[in-house]
């Protein structure tokens, strides 16, 4: 379980960018975070993945106090949470296979990033989760030449492979059309059903977040505006956001 206690993020010689944020992310959950640009929407999540430090808050995952454990708490994020951007961050000279094997340089033992080695295990591994996700007839194809919705399920893949329980998204589904949006968001809420993984996506989207989202968090000038079941928001929770 994820629990956020007055997370509030400030800018050094600048503006505070969330002010107070307190909630809870059940595991399994699929939760949407929305709300209008400038909200302080990729900032939460960053705060999350510890790519951004906090200004204030207390931070619990499956109950260690991460801001207050040092390395052992940064080590869990990292070994634990996959942070994707919108525009997944791939050798797009090497395979969709390579990119799931070689993970990245917070996921990967030193050794198999010198060597390019893989065990049998981790081949077969990559090679399930990728046929999970469509993408068997992907496998030893450059991911420069695979469509961003592709891109987005290698991303995907690579995180799973390497043991991520909860996925951070920025944005999975921004540019892209109907159906590679549909097919990600798709993959993702089963990911939550069938494995338990926990994701947390920034969704610019606020229709799609309705249809799949669990929970949707709402902020409006770095403040948490909304949280409520998925479902269909009111005109006067619209109007919060």
């Amino acid at each position: 379980m994820i629990k956020v206690e007055y997370l509030t993020k400030i800018i050094p010689n600048g503006p505070k960018v969330l002010s107070d944020l307190n909630f809870t992310v059940e595991p399994g959950e699929f939760v949407a975070v929305v709300g209008t640009s400038g909200s302080g929407k990729s900032m939460l999540l960053k705060c999350l993945a510890l790519r951004e430090k906090w200004s204030k808050g207390r931070y619990l995952v499956d109950g260690t106090d991460i801001l207050k454990s040092s390395l052992a708490g940064l080590r869990k994020i990292r070994r634990e949470f996959a942070f994707l951007e919108e525009k997944p961050m791939l050798n797009e000279n090497k395979t969709s296979l390579k990119n799931v094997l070689i993970g990245t340089r917070y996921q990967t033992p030193a050794w198999r990033m010198l060597t390019g080695m893989v065990r049998n295990d981790d081949y077969m591994g990559a090679m399930d989760t990728l046929e999970k996700l469509g993408l068997l007839d992907k496998a030893r194809q450059k991911t420069g030449k695979m469509s961003g919705g592709e891109k987005q399920r290698v991303a995907i893949a690579r995180a799973l492979v390497h043991g991520a329980k909860v996925i951070l998204a920025d944005e999975p589904v921004s540019g892209l059309d109907p159906h590679s949006a549909e097919k990600i968001l798709t993959d993702l809420k089963a990911l939550c059903k069938n494995q338990g993984i926990t994701v947390i996506a920034v969704m610019h989207q606020g229709e799609l977040a309705e249809r799949f989202a669990d929970r949707i968090l709402g902020l409006n000038q770095g403040n948490l505006v909304l949280d409520i079941r998925g479902r269909r928001m009111t005109s006067r929770e619209r109007m919060l956001l």
